[in-house]
């Protein structure tokens, strides 16, 4: 079999592999995360929850394949290694830039949230005070 081939196959499995890695890890946490932001709506978070790792698979995925063509050619397990080093490094990047572009993304939402329940006040207000009535007459 051609080496270029290996290094096409070992790539993709690495790559997939690290690809749902981060993606179920990513998914069993932010869940708990989401529920916080969304105020405990449990059923809302787990639908953000999917949408999110949906769209992790598709971004890394279509990057991944697209990554996948080696220009050069493998002629030695030397070069196998070389190719796959720099594929593999190259994917990791990207599932790291994804990762804290996501967490950027969810503590900004969670920050807003936050000053959101802040600004609400903890007792609905039970009534309305006149303002005081201002006098005419000057001190002076």
């Amino acid at each position: 079999m051609d080496l270029t081939v290996v290094a096409y196959v070992l790539y993709l499995l690495i790559s997939v592999a690290l690809t749902v890695w981060v993606a179920r890890t990513l998914s069993r946490n932010g869940r708990v995360f989401l529920a916080d932001v969304l105020h405990g709506n449990e059923k809302l978070a787990e639908a953000v929850n999917h949408l999110l790792v949906v769209g992790f698979y598709l971004v890394n995925l279509g990057f991944v394949t697209l990554y996948l063509k080696n220009a050069d050619g493998v002629a030695n397990a030397r070069e196998l290694f070389e190719a796959l080093s720099v594929k593999v490094g190259v994917v990791l990047l990207v599932l790291g830039v994804m990762h804290l572009g996501n967490v950027y993304v969810l503590s900004r939402i969670r920050r807003r949230s936050a000053l959101e329940r802040e600004q609400t006040p903890p007792v609905a207000p039970q009534g309305w005070t006149k303002p005081a009535r201002r006098s005419t007459h000057r001190s002076g």
